[in-house]
């Protein structure tokens, strides 16, 4: 926590490789409320059970439900953070960063960029337009 980063083990990171995801304001403060609550060494505990979840398929559905968003994927929540960080101005190379693609054409994928984006981007060409004549 203290380097913001999340180390990935190399046997659970899809590429085999160890990663290390930067971690943002927000997540830092999700995992000091978590680590408060006293679950040692896990971070997400069954409040039931009291063991570390082994998968969060029914967890994961029932929030879902709850939110109104029967269809919503993880994938899709990995989709929009790339398109946030693609439209507030990061590059491509720094999305794959993050996310940890070794493809760049895979990033482009995640890059959705909003009208309004497209369109600062086209009233800057016109400002430089503007400025040389």
């Amino acid at each position: 926590m203290e380097r913001r980063v999340w180390r990935i083990p190399a046997y659970n990171a899809k590429s085999g490789k160890v990663r290390a995801v930067p971690l943002n304001d927000a997540a830092l403060d999700i995992l000091r409320i978590l680590r408060n609550l006293d679950t040692e060494h896990y971070l997400f505990v069954n409040s039931k059970t009291g063991k570390p979840y082994t998968t969060i398929h029914k967890v994961w559905e029932r929030l879902r439900e709850e939110a109104g968003l029967p269809h919503l994927r993880l994938h899709d929540l990995r989709h929009q953070y790339a398109s946030f960080l693609v439209n507030s101005g990061r590059t491509l190379y720094e999305v794959q960063q993050i996310l940890g693609h070794s493809d760049p054409s895979v990033t482009q994928r995640y890059a959705h960029l909003s009208t309004r984006a497209l369109q600062d981007a086209a009233d800057s060409a016109s400002a430089a337009i503007g400025r040389a004549s």
